[in-house]
């Protein structure tokens, strides 16, 4: 199989990278300064055991490919928010032998949160779902870094909207021959919300400097216990902490790398780079949403994720919010719902 990667940053040029390290084929799909680096350069990836130069086809969009192969594999790591705009583009390519990449070929959602796959499967038969356990830098152009040893990292993986097949088999075969174990399971929706969880984290570390005291534990914990408050009331099951530690253990350890350390993860990354906008509406914005569908109020997160919301769009820097501020701003937010 042809893995074409749609969104070659920090986890998709990870994972396009480790790929063609044991010998699997694969473009990159990628724009702007990103695409002149990796073509002028090749793919840079920087890891616990040293750095490796991949020279790989790099592209912006289906036509310069031609017609896609029947063998082609979607992975589709974009952000959230620009998934809808690359389907797309992707869906409508023509695939030899006839019809078109969303009738025809498996696109796989490697993003964090839960509606990615949901919006391929509004164009695409074929949808795979992953959730993404993989600690990755975005440096620079042309250049990522992924910090985890001995395995790069964990991606679990199915079909959406449940269930598993010969070709999520397949690939998560090759995955694990290039340094990440891809357990497949029929109901990776399970893991996915367990990882929503963990990422409601995400905007508070974006906006504010995190120093991991007590106190911004506590307000984690408080902005969590709302997420698990709106699983509960609609139903929707997840994998428990201890089913995570019990299945990673050891497997992923962060190790600094020389010259690309890891301060911040995917939000906070989005700020660094002042792309203009940030995935809070589908990490805090989904507890806000199903807290509205299930009658249970979510201050927290929905103050998270409009302040992420304002900091990329007002190119703010990352982690300027005092944490005292950030205080005032949650009680006046749960104020407000208590009085409404």
């Amino acid at each position: 199989m042809r893995y074409i990667i749609i969104g070659a940053g920090a986890v998709g040029g990870a994972i396009g990278g480790r790929l063609a390290g044991a010998g699997h084929e694969v473009v990159l799909v990628a724009r702007g300064a990103q695409r002149a680096a990796l073509t002028e350069h090749g793919l840079r990836l920087k890891v616990p055991d040293g750095e490796s130069t991949y020279r790989l086809p790099v592209v912006e969009g289906p036509a310069e490919l031609g017609e896609l192969r029947a063998d082609d594999v979607l992975v589709l790591t974009v952000k959230t928010q620009d998934v809808e705009s690359a389907l797309a583009v992707w869906g409508p390519a023509s695939v030899a032998g006839g019809g078109t990449a969303a009738e025809r070929l498996p696109v796989v959602c490697a993003q964090n949160g839960v509606e990615s796959p949901r919006l391929a499967l509004r164009r695409f038969r074929r949808v795979y779902a992953v959730c993404v356990w993989l600690p990755s830098t975005f440096v620079e152009p042309g250049v990522v870094s992924a910090e985890g040893t001995p395995l790069t990292g964990m991606l679990h993986l199915g079909r959406y909207p449940h269930g598993t097949d010969a070709t999520a088999r397949l690939i998560a075969a090759d995955l694990e021959k290039s340094r990440f174990e891809a357990p497949v399971v029929p109901d990776v929706a399970r893991w996915q919300y367990a990882k929503l969880l963990s990422n409601l984290g995400n905007a508070l570390e974006a906006v504010v400097e995190v120093l991991d005291t007590e106190d911004h534990m506590a307000f984690y914990a408080r902005v969590r216990a709302e997420g698990v408050a709106v699983l509960d009331a609609a139903g929707i099951d997840w994998a428990s902490p201890e089913e995570e530690k019990a299945l990673r253990g050891d497997k992923i350890r962060l190790v600094e790398i020389d010259g690309a350390p890891r301060r911040g993860g995917s939000s906070w990354q989005s700020l660094n780079r002042g792309t203009g906008t940030i995935e809070a509406d589908y990490l805090n914005g989904e507890i806000a949403l199903l807290g509205r569908l299930h009658g249970v109020p979510t201050p927290l997160n929905e103050l998270l994720q409009r302040l992420a919301n304002a900091f990329a769009r007002e190119h703010r820097p990352a982690g300027s919010l005092p944490f005292d501020e950030l205080i005032r701003l949650s009680d006046e937010a749960v104020a407000f719902v208590q009085e409404s």
